[in-house]
């Protein structure tokens, strides 16, 4: 009996994580026959999961949506999963606070004893760093989801620019929420910060998926972050006499240009090293007002001796 309603758990959670499953399959994932998963799926039908047959060559099963689903069941590692993701969302989600909670507590209603406890142990308390760690909308983070989901081109502004790209991955990095997409403005791979976004309406046409420039998108974002990392180690800021639209098109999604009136910006930039930095202040041939660090300023000196010794 117990392997019995072992089996039928887990057959249920395969049911759950994908739409439609062969008959085979399922009896290969589970390790018993094809006639065995038919009686199992009778029995699901008779707790009143509503497990269809779809058409095919082997045939398979769908579970179908609907008010008169049964509570979903967890084994022990799923409810701890819920559990964490729940408590912690709101570390880096604005917006879903109450939601979460409401969420928690309506899946611990329908866990079994055993499962509740787990859970009420599991209490997580998380804290925020705001001053580095910035949360994003969760209606910003949805729109953008859909974009990707509909593979629609996203128009958004982004530090007072509007973008167009299209979006091929949501990602987590480091505390932060990033959107990759496909710039078609640049004709380029960009990486957004999603807490920067703020979406226009209507998005733009449908488009063919293009590959990354590398496996996966996990392996494209690690490769991206660890090159920057390399080539980022100073870091200042200067104000520069020129507006915040003339400046930022040309800086890094690492950069940061800060409006100051209508003729000034505050620039924060970075670079392998600060004379590179000192150069790259000065590219936009306007003047400019270097803030810091020391070793910025110290690196500007050298680098105006440089130009107009001899």
């Amino acid at each position: 009996m117990l392997e019995t309603s072992g089996r039928l758990l887990k057959l249920l959670s395969l049911l759950q994580a994908r739409r439609d499953w062969p008959g085979g399959t399922l009896a290969e994932r589970l390790g018993v026959s094809p006639r065995t998963v038919r009686r199992d799926v009778d029995r699901l039908r008779e707790l009143g999961y509503p497990v269809r047959a779809t058409k095919g060559p082997d045939g398979g099963y769908r579970l179908g949506a609907g008010a008169e689903l049964p509570p979903l069941l967890f084994d022990a590692d799923q409810a701890v999963a819920v559990a964490v993701a729940l408590q912690t969302a709101t570390t880096s989600v604005d917006g879903i606070e109450e939601a979460a909670l409401r969420a928690l507590a309506t899946v611990r209603q329908v866990m079994p004893a055993r499962l509740r406890h787990r859970v009420d142990a599991l209490q997580v308390t998380s804290v925020r760093r705001t001053e580095d760690r910035p949360r994003v909308d969760a209606e910003v983070l949805l729109t953008v989801g859909a974009a990707v989901r509909a593979r629609e081109v996203l128009r958004f502004d982004y530090r007072d620019v509007v973008r167009r790209c299209e979006p091929h991955h949501v990602v987590m990095w480091g505390g932060r929420w990033y959107l990759v997409g496909w710039d078609t403005d640049r004709g380029d791979w960009r990486t957004y910060r999603v807490d920067r976004m703020t979406p226009r309406t209507p998005n733009g046409p449908r488009f063919t998926p293009r590959e990354l420039p590398a496996p996966d998108v996990a392996t494209y974002i690690g490769e991206r972050f660890s090159a920057e990392s390399t080539v980022t180690a100073c870091r200042g800021t200067a104000v520069l006499h020129a507006p915040a639209e003339y400046v930022t098109p040309w800086v890094r999604h690492t950069d940061l240009v800060e409006p100051l009136g209508a003729d000034r910006c505050r620039l924060t930039m970075s670079s392998w090293s600060w004379v590179g930095l000192a150069a790259g202040m000065g590219m936009f041939d306007v003047p400019l007002e270097i803030e810091g660090p020391p070793e910025l300023r110290a690196a500007a000196t050298r680098l105006a001796q440089r130009y107009t010794a001899g």
